[in-house]
């Protein structure tokens, strides 16, 4: 019998910036789209409102991890907007400790936002972590494997 994987395993985040591998994050928040509703009253029919698609906006992703080597690696590539911007496409893949992939997603035209190092405080001794955040303009992949 194929043995289970447990769908509550630990998962990390590995993202890739037009096939250049920036590492691992221990954690992906604003895996996120809105679509804005435009509402249309038609004349003479009270019984309803027409609920009508209009944009299409995507949240800002905020990767996050400790403090590893592979930080060079984000800061070449942010550095690399100073000498012209290009707008990459980029790859956030859901791993199992075991490497397999749980669910991917593809962004169009991804730009960073920020990155925070860590903060160093003797007083309050922590794992030093670096955040950083993309924005991006949709998917090309929506948690397929």
């Amino acid at each position: 019998m194929p043995q289970e994987l447990d769908p509550g395993s630990t998962i990390f985040f590995d993202l890739t910036i037009d096939s250049q591998d920036l590492g691992r994050f221990n954690t992906c928040e604003g895996l996120a789209a809105s679509v804005e509703i435009y509402q249309h009253q038609e004349g003479g029919n009270n019984g309803f409102v027409w609920q009508l698609p209009s944009r299409v906006t995507f949240s800002n992703i905020t990767l996050t991890r400790p403090l590893t080597p592979e930080t060079g690696k984000v800061g070449i590539w942010i550095t690399s907007i100073t000498t012209g911007i290009t707008r990459p496409t980029a790859q956030i893949a859901a791993k199992r400790a075991d490497g397999s992939v749980v669910a991917r997603w593809g962004l169009i035209e991804v730009l960073p936002v920020s990155w925070n190092g860590p903060s160093f405080n003797p007083a309050t001794p922590a794992v030093a972590l670096e955040t950083l955040v993309l924005t991006h303009h949709g998917f090309t992949d929506w948690g397929a494997a």
